[in-house]
């Protein structure tokens, strides 16, 4: 009789449930993480959208007065990347609106950055929002805060610095 080698059964699927015991304990947090990356690029995103408006309104494009009134118009000002320009980077949608000053009323603008999906195995759970005040304002969900001239006040309280 030869003697024979390797592994038996019992020990390939003792092996099989560790892993996948390793995996269902790794996922979750691997999404976790990944929606967090992707908040932090929204963020950032939205900062340099601001920045951007800030250069556009101070130079001949904005005629130092107003501000750019869509992001493809920033993106073609050479202002921010095309990818952020194109609407939508890392999981998120990115938009904003701006509009021109009259005689009453100066040039304001409005960003926003919406994610793409929400829940556990979506791109973000935050949405974010900011204004010509520089403030970036988040909102939990898939709806970014807002906020309407003359007032010109979010409708979320919560604010990131």
């Amino acid at each position: 009789m030869k003697k024979q080698k390797g592994f038996s059964l019992i020990e390939l699927l003792i092996v099989v449930a560790i892993i996948g015991i390793i995996a269902a304990i790794a996922v979750p947090n691997l999404l976790k993480s990944r929606q967090a990356a992707n908040e932090a690029s929204a963020i950032s995103s939205i900062r340099t959208m601001g920045t951007a408006q800030a250069t556009y309104q101070s130079t001949a494009l904005g005629l130092n007065r107003n501000f750019s009134d869509t992001l493809a118009s920033l993106s073609s000002a050479g202002f921010v990347d095309s990818t952020l320009g194109s609407g939508q980077k890392s999981g998120y949608s990115f938009a904003t609106t701006g509009v021109t000053a009259t005689s009453t009323t100066p040039s304001y603008f409005d960003s926003s950055a919406t994610p793409l999906s929400t829940g556990n195995f979506g791109t973000g759970n935050r949405s974010f929002y900011s204004n010509e005040t520089y403030v970036i304002y988040q909102a939990v969900g898939g709806t970014a805060p807002s906020a309407a001239f003359p007032t010109r006040v979010p409708a979320s309280p919560n604010v990131i610095q």
